[in-house]
């Protein structure tokens, strides 16, 4: 159908247009989708057997939807890609607040409309991305802003009477008729402002003021909420849920790799900075890695959630850190360090809510405990495993390396070495090379020096080295040396 030739009632009819409600046009348009194995939601990772398969049949149920999961789970992602599933161009008539199906008209104005011109009654047509409305609940939300109120103005300049329908002016919901709403943080609206849903759910009549309007709406409701926000500050009323079809939990990634993808998807990055900076694979394990040891920290709320967004945050100042370091020295490209991670701490403190332990000891310091735990993690996958009880006389592989810093006064890598310097000085640390050489003979020389630094650090997590940060560096000592020079 092409809708440019398309401008009347009478021309529609012709065109042989059949109306449909928004929930059979989602499910006939997913079966389409389904059947030539198409994404149905295109951009969503990790959910391929859980969330999306559910979310799938709940939309040929035809339900309305609640997606519970904690924050950066990707809940409102999915909704708004739900529009994808409605057809391009719908028709309304011309001039309607409440987006009224030519072929079906609810609302005074339009019925009035057709009565009057008949099939040349004018039609427009909207687009499946206008047909998607948001609200946030917050609980300043009143019944006005939903379902609508008594507009005085309208009533004056019409010189109409209250008892006269056309008085009411129309709120989000109604004037989201045939469209996708979504209601975020439902626990968060007023228990008075649920109940109101009630009908609209279930009947489709709405009541303002003195008035009970017949208006069958057409509407696919999906409500987003967090499990936490049933204790804390709210909850939904159980006649609300029992009027919703479907309730799908989400979750966060399962692991690494798919993590790696979305925060690949999701940064917003400069192309300067992706051409500046070259970043290792280990550099964005390590970043990801994080996220999962803060999910188990006992220093973090687990209720409260760690979105994904911190990851992804925390990936953009890590860019931008070695950025920063590569403008002031000077360098047209430079290698991601692994003193760079020190500056994704503001992206981390900022991103996560902490029991009374966690506040003892200090924000930041979580935050670079959550990376020296990451480190801890992902050692044993590069390296031999360092166990924690060893006897006196047992040799491992790190034993050359420890005695290295044992002989030197200390090892210091300031935070503004040029690329170059920086490369000479990890290379100076011979039994450090020696040790890449013999578990990473493939890697790459790109690659070989940030992990020659994740190896030091790892030496300080396992307490066989001392790592001390001074005002414009680190500087790593053999552990009893740093004893010794405390005393």
């Amino acid at each position: 159908m092409k809708k440019e030739k398309i401008n009347t009632l009478g021309e529609l009819k012709k065109s042989g247009y059949k109306s449909r409600g928004i929930k059979e046009e989602l499910r006939e348009n997913l079966i389409e989708k389904i059947k030539k194995n198409e994404p149905t939601f295109p951009g969503i990772h990790g959910y391929e057997d859980s969330v999306i398969p559910e979310l799938e049949r709940a939309i040929l149920s035809r339900h309305n939807i609640n997606l519970l999961g904690l924050r950066g789970q990707a809940k409102t992602r999915l909704a708004r890609l739900m529009v994808n599933l409605l057809d391009e161009y719908m028709p309304v008539i011309q001039g309607s607040e409440i987006n009224d199906d030519p072929l079906n008209p609810i609302s005074r104005y339009a019925r009035e409309l057709v009565k009057e011109k008949a099939d040349e009654t004018p039609i427009s047509w909207v687009h499946r991305e206008e047909r998607f409305f948001e609200k946030l609940a917050t609980p300043d939300v009143t019944v006005a802003d939903l379902i609508g109120d008594v507009d005085p103005i309208k009533a004056a300049n019409l010189k109409l009477s209250y008892a006269d329908d056309r008085v009411i002016h129309f709120g989000m919901i109604p004037r989201a008729n045939r469209s996708i709403f979504v209601i975020n943080e439902l626990p968060d609206l007023q228990a008075r402002i649920q109940v109101a849903l009630f009908n609209i759910l279930q009947e489709g009549d709405i009541q303002i003021r003195g008035f009970k309007l017949r208006l069958p709406l057409d509407l696919q409701f999906v409500f987003t909420a967090n499990p936490e926000d049933y204790t804390n500050r709210g909850s939904i009323v159980t006649p609300l849920k029992d009027r919703i079809g479907s309730q799908i939990l989400t979750h966060y990634p399962d692991d690494i790799e798919t993590a790696k993808i979305i925060t690949a998807q999701e940064a917003k990055l400069d192309k300067r900075q992706s051409e500046l900076v070259y970043v290792p694979e280990l550099a964005k394990d390590l970043l990801e890695q994080i996220s999962f040891e803060a999910r188990e920290s006992e220093f973090i709320d687990e209720k409260s959630g760690i979105s994904a967004r911190l990851s992804i945050t925390a990936y953009e100042n890590l860019l931008s850190t070695a950025e920063r370091r590569s403008l002031k020295s000077g360098d047209e490209e430079t290698l991601l360090r692994f003193g760079d991670f020190l500056g994704v701490v503001p992206a981390i403190t900022g991103k996560v809510e902490l029991v009374y332990e966690g506040e003892e000891e200090g924000a930041a310091s979580v935050a670079l405990q959550l990376i020296g735990d990451a480190v801890k993690t992902l050692f044993p996958q590069d390296f031999p495993k360092i166990e924690k009880l060893q006897r006196p006389d047992e040799t491992t592989p790190y034993d050359d390396l420890v005695e290295w810093f044992f002989e030197q006064s200390g090892f210091e890598l300031p935070d503004d070495l040029s690329n170059a310097d920086y490369k000479q000085k990890l290379d100076s640390v011979k039994p450090l090379n020696d040790l890449i050489k013999k578990y990473h003979p493939e890697i790459s020389e790109k690659d070989s020096y940030f992990l020659k630094e994740f190896l030091l650090w790892a030496l300080v997590e396992f307490k066989k080295l001392s790592k001390h940060r001074f005002a414009k560096g680190v500087q790593f000592k053999d552990l009893y040396g740093s004893y010794i020079s405390d005393l």
